[in-house]
Formats: C-alpha cells, sequence, structure tokens
C-alpha cells in the first residue's frame, strides 16, 4: 500500500522528516474500491475501462486513489487514462460528469492509437 501526501509543498533545498500518525475509521477495503470504480465505469463511460489497484491518500479525508485502465479485447491493456478517487469511509466515487467524459476522451485516443498500429 501506498500512501500519497495531497498538495505538499517543500521548499528546495530542504531537509525532510515525515511522522505521519492518522486515526479514523475505514469502512471500505482497497478492493472494494477497485470493483466500485468499475462499476462506475462500466455503467457510465464504457465496458472496455476498469480500475486497477489503488493507493491510499490521507488529505482532508481518507480517500482510495484508483488509477483507470483502458483495455481492448484484441490486445489488451493499453494503458492509464485517469484516477477516480473513493472516499475510505463512505464507499462514496467521488466523481462528476466533466472527469468522466476526460477518461473517456483519453480511452478513445489510446484506443484509436493501438487500432492505427494493428493495422
Amino acid at each position: 500500500m501506498t500512501v500519497e501526501f495531497e498538495a505538499l509543498t517543500l521548499p528546495v533545498p530542504a531537509q525532510v522528516k515525515i511522522e505521519f500518525s492518522l486515526s479514523t475509521q475505514v469502512n471500505v477495503t482497497d478492493f472494494t474500491a477497485q470493483r466500485k470504480v468499475s462499476k462506475v465505469l462500466l455503467d457510465q463511460v464504457g465496458n472496455l475501462l476498469y480500475g486497477e489497484r489503488p493507493s491510499l491518500v490521507a488529505g482532508r479525508r481518507l480517500l482510495w486513489r484508483v488509477p483507470v485502465w483502458v483495455a481492448l479485447p484484441t490486445t489488451g491493456p493499453l494503458g492509464q487514462v485517469g484516477t477516480l478517487d473513493v472516499d475510505a469511509q463512505t464507499g462514496e466515487v467521488l466523481t462528476d460528469a466533466e472527469l468522466l467524459k476526460a477518461i473517456e476522451e483519453r480511452a478513445h485516443v489510446l484506443a484509436e492509437r493501438a487500432a492505427s498500429e494493428t493495422n
């Protein structure tokens, strides 16, 4: 598991010592977050997108950050086209139409590139 720090600005050069302590209830597993993202993608974008293994992000709220990948039946995984966050306490997938549209557009670019390379 990876812990990411959101919006962390460090001066350069700097000596850094990071001590991290967080006490919160986690009600959603990484696997559940991944499945929730895959379902949102299937329902709202298309069946060629899926969620990969997430990392844990500590910020204003504890989130699972799920990489979104596109794959074609003929070639398999093509690459990552975005990320979606899932609240680790509530299970809410944090997305909107604009973010899903951007993910869809990046997926189309990768799919078209893969199709042109196989022709």
